[in-house]
């Protein structure tokens, strides 16, 4: 067995998991109408490629770019475009996005698949039909699978790490998917394995998880995968965080300012190893997810394969609705790491692995105030990315940003440790997520600058260059019509061609004028 290693700090968390369980896998049944953000996806936006009025096909591209960190948006079942508008979208701040509005026919006719002959396709052409199809990471992060592949190819990759560990206290998407789909994410770990050629493949599952280690255990005897392990870890939060789950397996840090990959460890989720095998195998692009509907005011908790843009509401209908109150408080992610939505109308989009329906009454107050640092220090004892949070706490008060980077701000995962076990109740991920966002503003704001300066630059540059390019011309002009009037090279003087033109032309007139 593999001897498993500790990351600092974490917690033990009560779980909640046990009711939204109790159904197995269920099918979302279609809504009226799709609400589909253009961007879904950490990088670049998307543009649409359809117009208001166009019929679509399930699978169809509806929204792409050329960028390298970009993942394309394809119409989750078949209808009529019906608007191309700002709607809200899910977002900590409530705000509103482009969304390309799908009326939703009923037939779900879909573009004809055109399956690839696998076994002839070379790594490079099996991550082209991962782009096409506009997978993510679906444990969050929601970063283009294709990019990440391609880059972890070029690096070189030891160790590949399926991820099915699911630490949050409510979710429960990957835990049902591996007991549901076992097979196809083991599959998936093979076409990953094809591309990044590993030396040894975790599948690491919490050992809370009985079922679904049992179902990954028979579907890899019947799908065998070499070098392939699956591992049980202890269950602590947030060991499903990519640096956490690393140290775990094979007691490596990831250092300061790098990833996984630049390690030679690369790391997927299991949700993202089963809709690999779809879009290889059927042709199939990513249109839906497996989404936890849970909470204490939802009536019927469960899981369900939802289609991409299907509205919350909708979901919440089929879980019997709200149970006790006749609206709840509903949070996008687990209790941790999770964002309150501005309402039950927000799309289910390629991140949404949770859906929390909780009663107002079970909420944590925040006042508008809270008690001052004591200095106790155990946010710092939890903290699993071993930061100071006291620290980037005051400097992320006073908005001394430029002091938070030096204590490795973007390091923290936002894992809500340190928030938990504060007896002062500061929101300190708030605040780190509030300095995060400014500083990603300036620099964003700086990029422009500069992109602005050097565009300025470089067109007077040009204009520069251009004006002495002509003087240059008008000058060689000159000294040739010099020349010229100086004699081809007899010393004897040469009329002027112009004004010897000019003469021919009166001389015209006057002739014209005698007849």
């Amino acid at each position: 067995m593999l001897k498993l290693h500790h990351f600092h700090g974490g917690l033990r968390l009560d779980g909640h998991k046990a009711k939204s369980l109790q159904r197995g896998l269920l099918q979302a049944t279609l809504p009226e109408r799709l609400f589909l953000p253009l961007r879904q996806h950490i990088g670049d936006h998307n543009k649409p490629r359809v117009e208001i009025g166009e019929r679509v096909l399930k699978g169809q591209v509806i929204a792409s770019d050329s960028a390298l960190i970009c993942a394309a948006v394809h119409a989750p079942t078949s209808g009529t475009i019906r608007a191309i508008e700002n709607y809200p979208v899910a977002h900590p701040s409530g705000k509103i996005d482009t969304c390309i509005v799908i009326d939703v026919d009923g037939d779900d006719q879909g573009v004809e698949p055109n399956p690839a002959d696998l076994e002839s396709l070379a790594p490079i052409e099996l991550i082209e039909l991962i782009c096409r199809a506009g997978i993510v990471g679906l444990g969050g992060a929601v970063f283009p699978t294709s990019p990440k592949l391609s880059r972890g190819k070029v690096q070189g990759i030891d160790t590949l790490i399926i991820n099915g560990v699911e630490c949050e206290p409510y979710i429960t998407c990957d835990d049902i998917l591996m007991r549901f789909n076992a097979a196809e994410v083991i599959r998936g770990s093979g076409y990953l394995q094809r591309i990044l050629a590993p030396r040894t493949t975790y599948i690491a599952i919490e050992d809370n998880k009985p079922e679904a280690i049992a179902a990954m255990a028979k579907a890899l005897a019947e799908h065998p995968l070499p070098d392939t392990e699956i591992i049980p870890i202890p269950t602590i939060y947030p060991s499903g965080g990519e640096k956490q789950l690393v140290q775990i397996l094979t007691g490596k840090e990831v250092p300061h300012g790098q990833l996984a990959f630049d390690i030679g460890i690369f790391c997927q989720n299991v949700g993202t190893c089963a809709a690999i095998t779809r879009a290889l195998e059927m042709d199939e692009p990513l249109i839906s997810r497996v989404v936890t509907i849970t909470g204490d005011n939802i009536a019927h908790p469960g899981n369900w394969e939802a289609r991409l843009g299907t509205p919350i509401n909708h979901l919440i209908e089929l879980a019997g609705g709200y149970q006790h109150e006749a609206s709840g408080h509903l949070v996008m992610g687990g209790s941790m790491m999770g964002f309150a939505l501005s309402g039950s109308d927000v799309p289910i989009v390629k991140a949404s692995n949770c859906i929390m329906v909780m009663r107002e009454e079970t909420i944590p107050k925040s006042p508008g105030y809270h008690d001052e640092c004591i200095r106790c220090s155990k946010c710092a004892e939890v903290c699993p990315a071993q930061l100071l949070p006291q620290q980037l706490y005051w400097h992320a008060r006073a908005k001394a940003y430029e002091r938070t980077r030096e204590f490795h701000l973007f390091d923290c995962i936002e894992c809500g440790c340190c928030s938990t076990v504060c007896p002062s109740r500061i929101p300190l991920v708030q605040y780190y997520r509030a300095a995060k966002s400014e500083i990603r503003a300036t620099r964003k704001a700086q990029f422009k600058s500069d992109r602005a300066r050097l565009r300025f630059e470089f067109r007077e540059k040009r204009l520069l260059l251009k004006k002495q390019q002509d003087e240059e011309r008008r000058r060689l002009k000159r000294e040739a019509l010099q020349k010229k009037k100086a004699g081809a090279g007899n010393g004897k003087p040469q009329a002027d061609p112009v004004q010897a033109a000019l003469d021919r032309v009166k001389a015209r007139k006057k002739l014209a004028q005698e007849d």
